[in-house]
């Protein structure tokens, strides 16, 4: 592992009835000279972050990101929607405060999974804004469920067959904590066993191909070995930017019952901001 990283690996059994295990490793990468990623996992929060800003604001910006969350949300239960949205705002905030001392400004990106409870019922949120990315993986088949918000993925979406025409630069992004659009794609999700989360920044998925990723969280076993083998595999293709990774493994939900999608005519993708909304004027009702 190159200097400027770290990693982390441990077993989550609280809330009562969920067992996970989780591992999740951080790398400067081969050119950088600064790591820009942040990552927080354990509690509720499994998240990712990739600033930007240049030498003096990137690696501020995502880990005020990544501060917010960890301030905001519990330590060891679940969320609910409105802490969420206020570990949002105050990761906002916390960003404009960085881009308010350089000239060039300061944003980042954040993606992951979170475990919030939504009337009772134990869920994951996926949460993203900008183009690290959440895939999920069951059995052998590697699913990416989050849509990077990035110039070349808005063109390829409308891109008709046959057109030759170049495409834009994959790291231009249109949404960003700190920019002006900076809503967050959301879905719930029910917790199921035997499904295996990674969550990445861009300096994995840049350099290392889907077929690459689904093969290593195939054979690579535990959590923690799987990082690793993902992180190597973004070095050994170049390790043009900072690489991070969080794997998380479901490997028991006791009660089935608690985590059934409260969606389920309607499970994806869900408005975080109406919801919270509406949930606060139903708190206020009673």
């Amino acid at each position: 592992m190159s200097e400027g990283g770290w990693r982390w690996s441990g077993v989550i059994t609280e809330p009562a009835g969920l067992h996970c295990e989780v591992a999740a490793q951080t790398d400067r990468g081969l050119t950088r000279t600064r790591n820009e990623d942040a990552v927080v996992v354990g509690g509720s929060s499994f998240l990712v972050a990739d600033g930007m800003g240049g030498y003096d604001a990137g690696d501020r910006a995502s880990h005020a990101v990544v501060s917010a969350f960890q301030s905001q949300l519990p330590p060891s239960d679940p969320a609910t929607l409105e802490q969420v949205q206020m570990a949002l705002e105050h990761a906002r905030a916390g960003v404009a405060a960085v881009a308010a001392e350089t000239e060039r400004g300061a944003g980042s990106t954040v993606s992951g999974i979170l475990l919030v409870s939504v009337e009772g019922v134990l869920q994951w949120l996926l949460l993203n804004i900008g183009d690290s990315r959440v895939y999920q993986h069951v059995g052998s088949e590697l699913t990416q469920l989050t849509v990077d918000h990035s110039l070349w993925e808005e063109e390829n979406a409308r891109r008709l067959p046959g057109d030759t025409s170049p495409m834009p630069a994959r790291n231009v992004i249109t949404r960003a904590v700190g920019a002006a659009e900076s809503e967050p794609d959301t879905w719930l999700m029910p917790l199921t066993s035997g499904v295996r989360y990674l969550i990445c920044t861009d300096g994995l998925h840049g350099l290392v191909s889907d077929e690459r990723i689904r093969a290593v969280l195939t054979v690579a076993g535990r959590p923690e070995s799987a990082a690793a083998e993902l992180i190597r595999s973004a070095n050994e293709a170049g390790g043009k930017d900072n690489i991070t990774v969080i794997v998380l493994d479901v490997l028991q939900v006791m009660d089935s019952e608690q985590s059934r999608s409260v969606f389920a005519d309607d499970p994806l993708p869900f408005d975080l901001s109406e919801s919270v909304t509406a949930t606060i004027r139903t708190g206020r009702k009673s």
